[in-house]
This record gives C-alpha cells, sequence and structure tokens, in this order.
C-alpha cells in the first residue's frame, strides 16, 4: 500500500465491531472470543431507536441523536421533491448531525479514524473508508467492485485479497465469504495505517436469521462463523493493547405473517400505479393519494392530502399485524418526528413484518420484483435471500443464465420469488422490556471502566468517546 498513517497520542486505540443480528442470549459456548471478551469487560442488552434497521441506527450510534435530528428515519425513504422512493443511499452527507469521528477530531487533530463497510460510507470525513460499490456498465451488467477513500485502497485491497465478493453480500448467495473478506481487509488496514479509531461492520447473522428465523439450529453454526471473524479483529487490537466494542444494531424475531400494507392502501383507492409498455406495473408514488415505504417491520405511509391522514389511520389500525399507527405526536414520542418521515408510520407486531408489494395479479409484477435489485424497489425485499422455492433446479436455471451472460446476450437473473411467506425473520420494531436479551441488539466492551447497567444506541457516541480519551 502506499498511503502511510500514524496514530495519534490520543489514549487508548480502539476498534468497533459490529455484529449485525447479535444478541444477549447468543453469547455462550458457541461464541468463545465473545464470551471471553463479555467476561473480561461487560456486556448488556442495548436498548435502541425506531425503526431498529441498520441505516437508522448505525447513525445514531455514531451521532448520540435520535432520528428526528440525524434525519435517518429508514433504510430508504420517500424524497418528496423528486416523487421518489430511494433505498440505500451512500453518501455520508444524508446524515445531519455532528459523527463522532468528528467530535473525536476536536479532542485531538491527530485522531484518525477507518469506516470499514459501516452505512452512508461514500465521503464520510474518515481518514479511511471501504464500502460496497458495484460497477453498471450500459449494457446492464453488474460487476462487484468497492469505493474506497483514498482511492488507491480499493485496488490495495482487491490486489492482496481477491476481488469483493458482492454476491456474498447480498441475494441468495449471501454467506460468510463477504464477512470474512471484510474482517481481513480491515485487519490488513488497522495493521498498515494504525488509525485511532476503527468501525467494521460484518453482517454475516443477518442472512440466515431471516431466510430461517432465529430458532432454526442451523443459526448455532452461523453464530459460531461469525465469533470466528469477530475473534480475529478482537486479537488483533488485544494484539496492540487497544480496547475493543462489539455491538449489534437489532435482534431479529421469527415471523408467521407478511402485511401487503400498499395491496391493502389500493384496494381502499389510495395508491395508483402506472401499467408499463411491457405488460407489468410499477408503484407511481407522486400519483398516489397514500402508499408505503415498507421497511422490515415498520413503514413510512405518505399521504398527500392531510384531510385523509385520520382515514388513513383507522384503516391501518384495523389491520391484522399492525401494532400501531404513528400520527405527528406519535412520531415525537419515539423521535422519528423529521420531515422525511411519513405522515403516519406503521408497526407491526412482533412476529409480523411488512411487504413492499403494490400488485393484486402476480402476472403484473415488475420486472425488478423477481430479481435482486435493492435500489429499485420502492421497498425492502427480504426474500432476495432465497430462490424462488417455485424453481425446480435453480441451479441449472442459474447457470443458463450465467452462459447467456457469458455470451453476450441479455438476460434476466429472476431467481426470487412472490411468496413473502417464505421470510422467517424480522426486525425494526423496539424490542419489548421482558424480551430484551433475546430480541434487544448487544453491547460488549473490553474496558470495565465504561460499564453500565441501561445502555441505548444513542450512548454508543459518548462511551467511544470515553474510551479513547478517558484515563
Amino acid at each position: 500500500m502506499t498511503l502511510s498513517g500514524t496514530s495519534a497520542d490520543i489514549g487508548r486505540r480502539l476498534i468497533v465491531i459490529n455484529v449485525v443480528g447479535l444478541t444477549y442470549e447468543m453469547i455462550g459456548d458457541d461464541t468463545p472470543h465473545l464470551k471471553a471478551l463479555m467476561n473480561y469487560g461487560f456486556g448488556r442488552p442495548m436498548q435502541t431507536v425506531l425503526p431498529a434497521v441498520t441505516c437508522t441506527v448505525q447513525a445514531t450510534m455514531l451521532t448520540g441523536l435520535m432520528p428526528n435530528q440525524h434525519g435517518i428515519v429508514a433504510n430508504g425513504w420517500y424524497f418528496r421533491d423528486l416523487a421518489e422512493v430511494m433505498f440505500w443511499k451512500q453518501s455520508n452527507h444524508l446524515i445531519q448531525g455532528e459523527k463522532v469521528y468528528q467530535a473525536a477530531r476536536k479532542k485531538s487533530a491527530g485522531h484518525t479514524t477507518a469506516k470499514m463497510f459501516w452505512w452512508y460510507n461514500m465521503y464520510a470525513d474518515t481518514a479511511w473508508s471501504v464500502t460496497p460499490r458495484p460497477s453498471y456498465p450500459a449494457d446492464g451488467r453488474k460487476i462487484p467492485d468497492i469505493y474506497s477513500e483514498p482511492p488507491c485502497l480499493r485496488d490495495d485491497l482487491q490486489a492482496s485479497l481477491g476481488k469483493f465478493p458482492l454476491f456474498h453480500f447480498w441475494g441468495p448467495t449471501a454467506d460468510i465469504q463477504s464477512t470474512r473478506w471484510i474482517a481481513d481487509s480491515a485487519i490488513e488496514v488497522w495493521g498498515r495505517y494504525q488509525p485511532s479509531l476503527m468501525l467494521v461492520y460484518l453482517p454475516h447473522l443477518d442472512y440466515n436469521l431471516q431466510r430461517l428465523g432465529p430458532a432454526d439450529p442451523a443459526i448455532r453454526s452461523d453464530i459460531r462463523l461469525a465469533d470466528g471473524e469477530a475473534g480475529k479483529l478482537i486479537q488483533a487490537a488485544q494484539a496492540v493493547d487497544a480496547d475493543v466494542v462489539v455491538l449489534s444494531e437489532y435482534g431479529i424475531t421469527p415471523t408467521e405473517r407478511a402485511i401487503p400494507i400498499n395491496r391493502i392502501l389500493r384496494e381502499n383507492g389510495l395508491l395508483r400505479v402506472r401499467m408499463e409498455p411491457l405488460g407489468y406495473e410499477t408503484l407511481d408514488c407522486g400519483a398516489s393519494k397514500a402508499f408505503a415505504v415498507a421497511d422490515h417491520q415498520v413503514a413510512h405511509v405518505y399521504i398527500q392530502d392531510s384531510s385523509e391522514i385520520s382515514r388513513v389511520k383507522q384503516l391501518l389500525q384495523r389491520t391484522e399485524g399492525i401494532e400501531r399507527v404513528l400520527d405527528a405526536a406519535g412520531q415525537a414520542e419515539f423521535g422519528l418526528n423529521h420531515e422525511r418521515s411519513g405522515e403516519l408510520v406503521a408497526v407491526s407486531s412482533r412476529n409480523s413484518w411488512f411487504s413492499y408489494y403494490f400488485w393484486l395479479d402476480d402476472n403484473l409484477a415488475p420486472d425488478y420484483a423477481r430479481t435482486v435489485d435493492i435500489h429499485r424497489k420502492p421497498g425492502y425485499d427480504p426474500a432476495e435471500l432465497l430462490v424462488d422455492p417455485k424453481i425446480r433446479l435453480p441451479k441449472l436455471k442459474i447457470t443458463g443464465r450465467l452462459l447467456q451472460k457469458k455470451l453476450g446476450f441479455r438476460y434476466y437473473m429472476d431467481m426470487i420469488g412472490l411468496d413473502a411467506g417464505v421470510v422467517r425473520g424480522s426486525h425494526g420494531r423496539l424490542p419489548d422490556r421482558d424480551r430484551m436479551e433475546t430480541d434487544a441488539p448487544v453491547l460488549i466492551c473490553s474496558s470495565k471502566r465504561a460499564e453500565r447497567d441501561d445502555l441505548h444506541a444513542r450512548d454508543v457516541r459518548n462511551l467511544i468517546l470515553q474510551l479513547q480519551f478517558t484515563p
């Protein structure tokens, strides 16, 4: 690598490891590295924010602010001026408020941060950053790649570790390979550049917890695999006497019901679709009286005419599986009242979640519905983690599609089913107080001096600063 760096005299260095989906209950014989870290320091279940989804929780942990202050009200939302729903945008400028690494530099001008795959990574005010960023040529292909700061870091890491395994980061083939690549790349950056603070995102547990549900016996193997990758990072930190924080954004609960909230709105004359020339429907957000941006167990409902809010609220309150519907006052109670939020926010029951589906006939489903397409879908689709069970010989079909790609033909990777019932786990609602050990995220810290009983995601920012700057 060509870029050099040094750690400033800021006290103790720190690695913060985000093990997605980890809960307090999982810490045990299957997690020897995490268990040892907790026994040496401390660990607690951690309360989080609504919605308990990746982008919102990460923004709260890095700013110490609630969603109504930092503006990240979900993984995606309706951009009213564009009349478009956008998910998984990458610009760090979307987060409002000071981030922890900016606050740290005010305490020590030499403080440096490496942000490894945490979200809103692009153009973050950090010395080093890496995030997935595929390339999309004009012929429709998706080429695995990453974005880095500085740009040379992307080439150096891929020369050392091989191409980032994008198709193992999300989709039906998502598995430990992407998490292992991230852990290895973080260890390389940690050793070569010696950042004061490193933020690392390890997604592996998220996959089968949603595919199979938290009670499936196969999850124990996933927990062991995630512990192994976290263990490598813990050892890298301990080798230079650095502190370690392991945390998660949410816990995942078993699901029994997918709520087709947009179909309900459509059946009541509130949602409009557009028939495309190729014979399928797309959601016409700007022309709809009301539609929902579904994101796991929370859905922002955008309503054009304020006189319709009461009607829509009553409709949703009567819907099975919806636990509560928050108007402006209700959103303020949960720190979610922001201009990006919907006029209403629906929250599901513990064992339910919201699908984004808006079509009433599967024959009219949009072309992207049967593919992995996180940017065009106007809502989150966990079915992308599974191959359509109706496909009899999926490997043969995938091989055929890849052959079409290799020969230069147009191809359509239509491997995703339209039955939302295949999903077995979800998250997003706040964990119940009597289920914190199973449903809530967890925080484990190597230092007892930061120990406390009540932890909230918004405490993470100050905990990081305490570990780094308090003797």
